[in-house]
Order: structure tokens, then sequence, then C-alpha cells
């Protein structure tokens, strides 16, 4: 964007110096012109004394040694003719090829010819009518070539180049510094957002340099932040005691749960089961809530197992639902990521959950472990109904169902959370819809270095 708004700036003001840089070599052309034809003009009014006193006395040698002298010294070619246009005398200079004779003998001084570029290879002709007492007696006609003015072109015309390159510089140094004093509260936007975004709600943005209308702007972004900022601190706060009041009655239940476990029959011992599995699961709820309350960052990451994570959660689920078969699948060895093992086991426990929920009874549910370029996978695949292709991206919103599972139990906050977790360690979680149905879910966390 700098760059686009550096050539908004830059783009008028070279036009602006390559018109004055044109109407300014116009100029200086006609004036080195003006002052060649002006010399050439006063050399003429010299020459028409003696061409006069020719012409009356009909005697060219009365001007002939003038001529002869000027054009040594010179170089210029001059010739004196009578008022019929005849030649009286002539020094390097064939008059008949001018037609400014023409208007010397009808009484007019010559004038200067337009302006000529400096490759235009033109003489600079003057021709002086003489008058006798009022009367026209004939006219003095000078010659030069224009090479002395052309080289004087070519080195004002070399000059001004160089002046206008130096000026395109400066404007182009002048458009960036604009663009970036322009810009300068954006780019704090940014940052701040960017900032905000990994977790820094206190960033605020300085009052800055640029203009008043972005001032106001960074004003608002301000404000903004601070309120964004105080509804995070309250959503948390009520999160986190919301979780830490319930954890006192669900362990209180968990007991009771143990102790009536011992005196039911065993015909209801399966009742009892599942009650214990809800009481863990709502458990495991707020273990997530306190988690993401307490905002697991990256900076709290550290070096995870990922493998011996997952087929400790795999055993466990084993036990607590002994008749669903789950086939785990992983390289061997430690396959190292880097997360919060607590983070990472909840978001497990949660798209495991998910798929146990949805999927029949009968079928198995596949979960591997491996690294796929720079990231940890674990691949959680269910042989459920799977989900329409439209509502796949809305599965990880929070409350969201699909409205073929709304009798389902549930609260549509399971994959919400696996997601914010794994992405509060730099992971993530993607969603896939295999060919021959249900679904495969990618838990994503950044892989660790591995020992040498």
């Amino acid at each position: 964007m700098r760059n686009r708004l550096a050539a908004l700036v830059y783009v008028p003001l070279a036009l602006v110096i390559l018109l004055l840089g044109m109407l300014y070599a116009s100029s200086v052309t006609r004036a080195h012109q003006q002052e060649v034809f002006l010399d050439r003009l006063r050399d003429a009014s010299y020459l028409v004394l003696p061409a006069r006193q020719a012409i009356l006395a009909d005697d060219p040698s009365l001007v002939a040694g003038d001529l002869a002298r000027y054009r040594e010294v010179y170089g210029i070619g001059t010739a004196v003719v009578d008022q019929a246009g005849v030649t009286l005398v002539a020094e390097g200079l064939d008059v008949q090829d001018y037609v400014e004779r023409h208007a010397a003998l009808a009484g007019r001084r010559a004038e200067m010819r337009e302006t000529f570029w400096p490759w235009d290879a033109q003489r600079i002709v003057v021709a002086e009518p003489v008058f006798d007492g009022g009367d026209l007696v004939g006219a003095v006609v000078t010659s030069s070539h224009a090479g002395e003015v052309q080289r004087a072109i070519w080195h004002s015309w070399a000059l001004l180049g160089a002046a206008g390159l130096v000026m395109a510089l400066l404007a182009i140094v002048l458009a960036d510094r604009v663009a970036g004093w322009v810009l300068r509260p954006v780019r704090a936007v940014d940052q701040a957002m960017e900032k905000m975004g990994g977790g820094r709600l206190d960033e605020r943005i300085p009052p800055s340099t640029g203009p008043p209308e972005l001032q106001q702007v960074v004003s608002r972004f301000n404000e903004m932040a601070e309120r964004v900022e105080h509804l995070m601190r309250r959503q948390q706060e009520f999160v986190a005691n919301a979780s830490h009041e319930l954890r006192n009655p669900l362990s209180a239940l968990m007991l009771r749960i143990e102790s009536l476990a011992l005196t039911v029959p065993e015909e209801d011992s399966d009742e009892v089961a599942h009650v214990r599995a809800e009481a863990e699961r709502m458990a495991q709820i707020l273990d997530a809530l306190l988690l993401l309350a307490d905002g697991v960052s990256m900076a709290a990451a550290q070096p995870v197992d990922v493998a011996d994570v997952i087929a400790r959660r795999v055993d466990g689920r084993r036990v607590l639902d002994p008749d669903r078969e789950l086939r785990l699948s992983t390289p061997g060895g430690e396959v190292l990521g880097c997360g919060d093992p607590t983070a990472l086991a909840s978001a497990f426990d949660t798209v495991v959950e998910n798929a146990i929920k949805f999927a029949p009874e009968t079928e198995p549910i596949d979960v591997s472990v491996d690294r796929s370029g720079g990231m940890v996978e674990i691949v959680v695949r269910d042989h459920g109904p799977g989900v329409p292709a439209e509502h796949l991206e809305r599965l990880t919103e929070r409350f969201w169902r699909s409205p073929g599972h709304s009798s389902v139990r549930g609260s549509g906050l399971g994959l919400a959370i696996a997601s914010e977790l794994l992405a509060s360690v730099g992971g993530g979680l993607r969603l896939e819809l295999p060919d021959d149905g249900g679904l495969r879910v990618r838990l994503r966390v950044p892989a660790g270095e591995e020992e040498s």
C-alpha cells in the first residue's frame, strides 16, 4: 500500500517537473536564439552606414573592406544589395538564396524566425533595410551558422536534465516520506491488532504524527481496544469463576457416585457407569473452560511427546468404554510436538467423545499420530453418518449443531473448544469428509525438534 500511495504522490510531482522542464527548455532555447539574433542585428546596423555610402556612390569598394574584415573576424557572410535587389558586393554569401532580403527591400527589419530545436541545422539570417533621408535605397544581409547557438542550447539542456534528475530523486524521497507519514498510524494499528490477536489485550497505540483524519482512527482504535479488553477480562473472569464454582459440587457429585456404586445392585452397575462417565465428561469440559479462561498461549508451550499423550488418552477411553473399538496407529518412539499437554489431551478427548457420540457402536474409531511437514497431526476417523458438505465449516462454531443431529445429547461446544485449545498453542483443527462416509478430524500442533 505504501508503494501505491507513494506512486500517487510521485506521479503528479513527476508530471509537474516534466512540464516545467519542457517549458523551461523551450524558454532557454528561444533565449539563446534571441541573444544571437540581436547580436547579428547590431552588426548589421553597424554596416548600414558604409553600405548607404556605397549604394549612393555606386562604389562597392566603400563597403567591401568592412565586409571582408567582418567575415575574417567572425566568419559571418554578408552582402549589400541595392533597391532593385541587385547584389552590390558580397563576402561568402549568395544573397539570392534568402527570402529575408525581400522583407528588407520592402522596408521592414528582419524578424527572428520561430524557435528551432538544436538538432535543426539552420542558419541565422538577418536583413537590415538601408534608408537615405527616409527613402529605401537597399539592404544589408548577414548569414551565420547556428552551430554556436546549438552548442549553447545543448549545454543548457544538459544542465536542465541534471537538475531535473536531482529533482525527480528528491520527489521520490519526498513521496516515500509522505506515504510513510500518512501510513504511520495504519502500520501502528496493524501492529497493535497483531499483538492483540496474540493475546496482548493491553496493547495501545501512542499518539501519531500522521494526518488528523488518521489520528482520529487511532483514537477510535484505542477506545475500541479498551472496551474489548474490558469485555474479554469480564468474560474470562466469568468463565473462571463459573468453572471454579462448579468444580466443588461436581467433585462432591463424583464422590457420591462412587459411594453409590458400592451399594447399588449389580444389574444397575451399567447405569452407575454411565453417570460416572457423564460426570467425568463434565469435569473435562470444566478443565477446558479453565484453560480457555487462563488464556493458554504459545508463551506457555513446551515440548510434548504427542504419541505418548494420545496413547494414554486412548487407553483411558478404552477403560471407560470397553465395548468401543479404538484403533491407534503411531510411528513408534517419540513424536515431539510443541504445546500444552493438558490442552492437547482435552482437545483430543473432545474430538473422540464427539466421534463416539455419532458413530455406530459396531464401527471402530481410527486414531493415528504422525509428523506432516512442520506439524504433528493426530487424525481421528469415525465411520458415522458425517455431515452435509455445506455444514462442515460450521462444526467448530460455538453452540451450532447439525439439523440432523439436534436430538443427540450435547451442547454444541465440543469441537469449538477443541479448535480454540489447539489454536491457543499455535495449532489448529481441520475437518474432512472421507469418500466412504464418516468424518475425519485432524488435530495439528507445531512439531518439536527431534533429538539427534
